[in-house]
């Protein structure tokens, strides 16, 4: 019994998740196959910083926030991507292949950067 309650308790838990990750996934399939790509990144890039050995729990990321991307067919690569980590903005530099649909990231890799000042966050559009 105990077993059953948990396992209830975490999934009313993840419920939220799950229907926020139902209505992203149904946003992104209205997008032009570019910007859906560089969408599924943005979430890749937060999801893996967090789970790397590293300092950062990104609440936010954003592959065109120093400078564009560039796309060649599934693959989008850029050295102006920036998260968002403990209020502080970071640079970081990515590579991320998405399937065919560019609804899932089959390949990411990405390097860290150096926080972003302040006084350019405006410039960047960037937020607290």
């Amino acid at each position: 019994m105990k077993f059953i309650m948990s396992l209830a308790i975490l999934l009313a838990a993840a419920m939220p998740a799950f229907a926020s990750d139902a209505r992203f996934l149904a946003s992104l399939s209205k997008l032009d196959p570019q910007t859906r790509l560089e969408q599924v990144c943005d979430l890749y890039a937060m999801k893996q910083i967090s789970r790397d050995s590293n300092p950062y729990h990104p609440d936010r990321a954003k592959t065109d926030v120093v400078s564009h991307p560039r796309h060649s067919g599934n693959t989008v690569t850029g050295t102006g991507g920036a998260f968002r980590s403990g209020g502080r903005w970071y640079q970081f530099s990515f590579s991320c292949t998405g399937s065919s649909d560019g609804m899932k990231v089959t390949a990411f890799s990405y390097r860290l950067g150096q926080p972003i000042p302040e006084s350019k966050w405006a410039s960047y559009g960037l937020w607290r």
